[in-house]
């Protein structure tokens, strides 16, 4: 058994069962053993594939749109604020797009939200000589007093963010939430007594159960079948509203898996949507080797969406990743010169982040804005 492993056993040990967030928090975070404190997992040598992958075009295609929309704010630096920047490629693809082809918009304010010290100094590291036009946050009240403006944006955050699971009981009309218990060594799934609602995987918005998550009426409730599962993720929700509320003036935006309301009561998804992915495989074992493989579940974008207009942002697009980089793509040929010749290798990569067989349809963005607030 892992170290990790013994830290969750001697957990369960001392208090019981815990629910499966506090369980994902601990294998992808714990500050010493979690899975996102390894160098970066991404690529041919990881666990999966992100657009980041694929090259710089992803960066640089965000960058001129970032530019576009910087371009009907006030005067002064565009901010930019990406959460959850992994390694540091995509903020230094974005940087150095800005700082040779920005234009009227090369001056820019990036900040990175990253709450952990080894993940910084990788970015720092990948960065390099952009390094210098990056500032750091730890959380969202390191940043600027005054709000946002500009851009506010997540890409593959909110679908690593620690989920609760849940199963629905139709003899009772009701969820009941599934967590994770020992059976001698290994980890096995429990149904909790009650919704646990305190810890660091409690919800701070005071959510304890999916029906605060899914706009669900009583007739769908009545017809689906016993044991459907479901995960809420009140940790995405919060990083939504938080966003919302700093963002003075521009756009959030984010790139990830994800379904609405109606997609996730599917038929079809009647065992939920959590994930275990190893050395490019995805398996359903998602409480075996903790922090050695990652862990996620799909984004539930009605309720992001729901919570951003609730806070007065204005929904500008929600589509998949494909339709989102072709509009760019179409903004980029009407002005020919400021983003380069499209050589060979950018081609290729234009294929893998918009070919619905690639990355096109697999993510999708979900984009808000704010343009009135001063």
């Amino acid at each position: 058994m892992s170290g990790l492993a013994d830290v969750i056993r001697a957990e369960i040990e001392a208090a019981g069962p815990i629910s499966f967030a506090r369980f994902m928090d601990l294998a992808l975070y714990h500050p010493e053993f979690g899975y996102y404190e390894r160098r970066s997992p991404v690529g041919r040598h990881g666990d999966y594939y992100t657009s980041v992958s694929a090259g710089g075009l992803f960066g640089e295609l965000l960058a001129f749109a970032f530019a576009q929309w910087g371009a009907g704010l006030n005067d002064g630096p565009l901010q930019i604020v990406e959460s959850g920047a992994h390694d540091g490629r995509l903020a230094r693809d974005i940087v150095d797009w800005f700082r040779r082809r920005g234009g009227g918009r090369s001056q820019i304010e990036y900040w990175i939200l990253e709450p952990s010290i080894a993940r910084r100094a990788w970015q720092k590291e990948t960065l390099g000589p952009c390094a210098a036009s990056v500032r750091w946050a730890s959380d969202w009240d390191s940043l600027p007093d005054c709000g946002v403006q500009g851009v506010i944006f997540a890409n593959e955050l909110l679908d690593a963010m620690p989920v609760r699971r849940w199963a629905w009981d139709a003899a009772a009309m009701n969820w009941r939430e599934w967590g994770v218990g020992r059976i001698g060594d290994a980890f096995a799934w429990v149904r909790l007594d009650r919704p646990q609602s305190t810890g660091p995987d409690s919800s701070p918005t005071g959510m304890s159960d999916p029906n605060e998550f899914f706009q669900s009426d009583a007739s769908l409730l009545a017809v689906l079948p016993d044991g459907f599962i479901v995960e809420t993720c009140p940790a995405a929700l919060t990083w939504w509203r938080n966003a919302a509320t700093r963002l003075r003036r521009g756009w959030l935006l984010t790139f990830d898996y994800g379904l609405t309301f109606e997609e996730l009561l599917s038929p079809s998804r009647s065992q939920g949507t959590l994930r275990a992915y190893h050395s490019h495989q995805v398996s359903n074992a998602v409480l075996d080797r903790p922090g050695e493989q990652d862990l996620t579940a799909h984004v539930n974008f009605s309720a992001l969406r729901a919570a951003g207009e609730a806070a007065g942002l204005k929904t500008e697009h929600f589509e998949s990743q494909g339709s989102f980089l072709v509009r760019v793509v179409g903004e980029i040929e009407r002005q020919s010169g400021r983003f380069g010749d499209w050589t060979p290798g950018r081609r290729r990569q234009l294929k893998t982040l918009i070919h619905p067989e690639h990355l096109g349809h697999a993510f999708r963005v979900l984009a808000q804005s704010r343009q009135a607030r001063l």
